[in-house]
C-alpha cells in the first residue's frame, strides 16, 4: 500500500506538468474556437528564449522578462498576420493556420537561439524534501511541489479572469460567435491579441518547468501530445478541467505502467513495457465514447 501511494502521488505531480501545457490549448480554444496545434512549438520557443538570454549574460529574472516580451510580441504578431485574416472563416482554416505556425516556429527558434540541447537552471533542485510522508517511507520531489504550486496559482488566476473580468466575458462571447461579438462592439483583434499574449505567458511557464526537468531541446515540442488526453478528459473550454484532466492522466499512466504489465505477462506472456506512453490515449478514447465534451466541457446539443 505504501508503494501504491508513492506511485500515485508521483503520478499526480507529473499530471500537473501536463496541465500546464493543456492550459495554453484551453485559452486559445476559448477565444477562437480552434485547436492551437502550435502550442508545443510555443513552449519550445519560450524555453529557448530564456536559455538564449541567459547565455548572453542576462540573469534569470531579466531573461524571464525578455522571454515574456518575446512571447507577447509573438502573440500580437500571430493575431495581426494570421488570425486577423481569417475572421469568420471555418474552424478548419484556423486549425491549418496553426499547423503552419507550428512549423514556422520550430524552424525559426533554433535559427535564432541555436538547436543544441541545453540545461535550464531555475534554482530548484529536483530532490526529495523532508516531510511527514517521508517518515512513512514515501518521498516527494521539491521540484514537483513547486510545479504544483505554480499550476495552482495559474489556474486560480485564469479561472477568476475568465469569470469575473470584462475581458474574460468578452473572450467567451468571441468564442461563441465572432460576427455577433463584432456587432456589439467587442474589438475582436484586441481580444485575440490579449489571449495569445496570455497563452504565451502560460507557454513560458510550462517551457521553463519542462526545460528545467528534461532540458531545453526540440523534444519540448512534443509536450503538446501529452496534453491531448488531458484536454479530452477535462474539456477543451475549461481551465479547471485542464488541471483535473492532468491529475487523472498523470496518476493513471503511472499506475498502469506499474500494475498492468505483470498481469498481461502472466496472461499472455511476452513484453508489455512502455504502457505509460500509450495508456493515456486509450483512456481518452474510451472516455470519448462516454462523454465526448469532457468532464467540464459545455454540452453541445443540435436541434433539428
Amino acid at each position: 500500500m505504501q508503494f501504491f501511494f508513492e506511485v500515485l502521488i508521483g503520478g499526480l505531480l507529473s499530471g500537473i506538468m501536463y496541465s500546464l501545457v493543456a492550459l495554453g490549448f484551453v485559452l486559445i480554444y476559448k477565444a477562437s474556437g480552434v485547436f492551437n496545434f502550435a502550442q508545443g512549438a510555443m513552449v519550445y520557443l519560450a524555453a529557448l528564449s530564456v536559455v538564449g538570454c541567459m547565455e548572453k549574460g542576462a540573469p534569470l529574472w531579466l531573461a524571464l522578462i525578455l522571454a515574456f516580451a518575446v512571447m507577447t510580441l509573438f502573440g500580437i504578431a500571430t493575431e495581426k498576420f494570421v488570425l486577423r485574416k481569417l475572421v469568420n472563416q471555418p474552424p478548419i482554416a484556423l486549425f491549418m493556420a496553426t499547423i503552419g505556425l507550428a512549423f514556422f516556429v520550430e524552424g525559426l527558434a533554433p535559427m535564432v537561439f541555436g538547436s543544441d540541447p541545453r540545461a535550464l537552471d531555475l534554482g530548484i533542485v529536483d530532490e526529495p524534501i523532508e516531510s511527514i510522508l517521508e517518515s512513512a517511507g514515501m518521498v516527494i520531489s521539491k521540484f514537483d511541489l513547486v510545479a504544483a504550486g505554480v499550476a495552482a496559482v495559474l489556474v486560480t488566476s485564469l479561472a477568476l479572469f475568465f469569470q469575473y473580468t470584462r475581458i474574460g466575458r468578452a473572450l467567451r462571447a468571441v468564442a461563441d460567435d465572432h460576427q455577433a461579438a463584432l456587432s456589439i462592439g467587442i474589438p475582436l483583434q484586441h481580444i485575440w491579441a490579449i489571449v495569445w499574449g496570455v497563452a504565451g505567458f502560460v507557454a513560458l511557464v510550462a517551457g521553463m518547468l519542462w526545460g528545467a526537468r528534461n532540458g531545453v531541446q526540440f523534444a519540448l515540442t512534443f509536450t503538446a501530445l501529452k496534453a491531448l488526453p488531458v484536454l479530452i478528459l477535462g474539456g477543451f473550454t475549461s481551465v479547471p478541467g485542464a488541471i483535473v484532466g492532468g491529475l487523472i492522466i498523470g496518476a493513471s499512466e503511472k499506475l498502469a505502467e506499474i500494475y498492468i504489465p505483470p498481469v498481461m505477462q502472466s496472461l499472455f506472456g511476452g513484453n508489455f513495457g512502455g504502457i505509460e506512453g500509450w495508456f493515456p490515449y486509450v483512456l481518452a478514447l474510451l472516455f470519448l465514447l462516454v462523454r465526448p465534451e469532457g468532464l467540464f466541457g459545455e454540452r453541445h446539443i443540435d436541434r433539428v
